[in-house]
């Protein structure tokens, strides 16, 4: 049963449809988890049509992740900025979300692949606010987690690589059974670097701070953060940050292309300022949907336009 309602998956140049776009139970990534991935979003435009939210950045980081743990694409950036675009086009959806992925298809087992092919498809499926409407609106709930984000020279921290993930996986299993709504993780020195899947900013006299680039993600809807902050007069600074900066916060707020921009409105049981979602928070939320909605004129180069075809559902 296809319960994500999405017709095609795009597999290595043309689009499948999505009951038949299927992998072996020998393939390498789904043993040993040496993939990578991106996730990206397209959003229904106010003048009409579609758009995805900075698709070559995202490719970009793409094949940067590929570069990082040694993956030869089977598809040039082109190709797949291309596919991306027809993925959304088949499937029908002014708003979705895209998933691309590459993997170590099936052949030789153990730690070495050795020959085995590489394989690559971009998903698309229908997804609302990650950490729900309410939260979006008036902020989550975090807990720091027992868990280290990975240390720099034990992975490849900047890369989306999916066994990464099983660190993220952990520490938000953990403290969801505790009653809150994301974990967040500070690196092996004990300083704050980010959630589970989302970055962080913290807000103090009007400033604008997120942690440096030492083990947490490049974040694409992190640099847009900081641009929209920036622009909108707020000083903006990239700095090694503690645990006890998020309790004498004014505002804190996660980024994420699934999350979006998510206010937090308490940590560790302390509320942060008022308890709820911050003005200079709402202030960057608003102007970021906004600029996805294409409301944002001096932003317009970070939207690829999307021509939709009649909706089409899987059964």
């Amino acid at each position: 049963m296809n319960d994500l309602k999405t017709a095609f998956v795009w597999m290595e140049g043309r689009l499948v449809p999505f009951e038949e776009a299927n992998v072996h139970l020998l393939t390498h990534t789904l043993h040993y988890g040496l993939g990578i991935f991106e996730g990206t979003r397209a959003y229904e435009q106010t003048s009409g049509g579609s758009a995805i939210f900075r698709l070559d950045d995202h490719l970009r980081r793409l094949w940067g992740s590929a570069n990082a743990v040694n993956i030869e694409l089977p598809c040039d950036r082109e190709t797949v900025r291309q596919g991306s675009i027809d993925l959304v086009e088949a499937n029908g959806m002014a708003t979705c979300y895209l998933r691309h992925i590459a993997w170590i298809g099936d052949g030789v087992m153990g730690l070495h692949p050795q020959d085995n092919p590489i394989r690559f498809a971009i998903l698309s499926w229908p997804w609302g606010a990650y950490l729900g409407k309410e939260g979006l609106e008036n902020g989550v709930r975090c807990k720091v987690s027992s868990f280290n984000r990975p240390f720099p020279n034990s992975t490849m921290t900047k890369a989306k690589v999916t066994g990464n993930y099983v660190n993220s996986i952990l520490s938000k299993r953990e403290v969801v059974s505790m009653g809150y709504d994301e974990a967040i993780l500070l690196d092996t020195n004990g300083f704050l670097a980010e959630c589970s899947g989302e970055n962080i900013f913290v807000v103090r006299d009007n400033v604008v701070r997120t942690p440096a680039m030492t083990s947490v993600l490049e974040g694409i809807t992190r640099a847009t953060v900081i641009r929209i902050a920036r622009d909108l007069g707020y000083k903006v600074e990239q700095a090694i940050l503690t645990r006890d900066d998020m309790y004498f916060a004014d505002e804190v707020f996660m980024s994420g292309t699934a999350a979006e921009i998510t206010p937090v409105r308490e940590v560790d049981d302390r509320p942060i300022g008022s308890g709820t979602a911050g003005p200079i928070t709402k202030q960057i939320q608003k102007s970021f949907f906004a600029t996805i909605r294409g409301e944002e004129p001096r932003y317009a180069d970070w939207l690829t336009p999307v021509a939709l075809r009649e909706a089409v559902c899987a059964s």
